[in-house]
């Protein structure tokens, strides 16, 4: 996809990025309690969360709400290849977003965001925590998915926030899993 198509599709407004950046706040705490994180450990993994008008051509992606990308980084100080570590990236697809909040008006960005983020937020965890490999066959990456959706669920379902209980009633097929020894750990 060439940068000039990029500019064509809608991307968040700065009020609409500030939500976003509230959910992911949010967000990263609440995952960080669900996995019982200490604050260097969170601080270890390596992120970060771009909105459309940030992401490069190859970063966006037409269909889901965001995706992972990962990089591989190594500090400028050494050439030792044990020196490298995975980089995350979290893509937010600003176009996918709005459009799916203008065809279902039950939802609010705020939510959404909020589930979004926790959902790549868990997926990250899992890679790094070696839960799950970054690289799966499309029928693990299914079981995966379902996984991620149910945690996701289980972390945001007690939260109180408006509007919460329409984006987890919207997600709630993909926690249909379709072997029952599927764990969502």
């Amino acid at each position: 996809m060439s940068k000039q198509s990029t500019i064509r599709l809608k991307i968040f407004n700065p009020e609409q990025v500030r939500t976003v950046n509230d959910s992911a706040s949010m967000a990263e705490e609440l995952v960080s309690n669900a996995y019982k994180l200490s604050a260097s450990e969170w601080l270890g993994r390596r992120y970060d969360i771009k909105t459309l008008a940030d992401l490069s051509p190859h970063e966006v992606i037409h269909g889901p709400f965001a995706q992972i990308v990962r990089y591989q980084g190594q500090r400028t100080d050494t050439s030792l290849s044990s020196a490298s570590y995975d980089l995350y990236k979290i893509c937010f697809q600003d176009h996918a977003i709005i459009n799916e909040l203008e065809r279902s008006p039950q939802l609010r960005l705020f939510p959404f965001a909020l589930y979004i983020v926790t959902h790549e937020l868990v997926h990250i965890v899992r890679f790094t925590k070696f839960m799950q490999n970054f690289v799966a066959t499309d029928s693990e990456k299914m079981k995966e998915e379902m996984r991620v959706h149910q945690k996701t669920h289980d972390i945001l379902g007690c939260m109180r926030v408006e509007n919460l209980s329409s984006v987890l009633s919207f997600y709630s097929r993909w926690r249909t899993y379709y072997d029952g020894s599927v764990s969502a750990s």
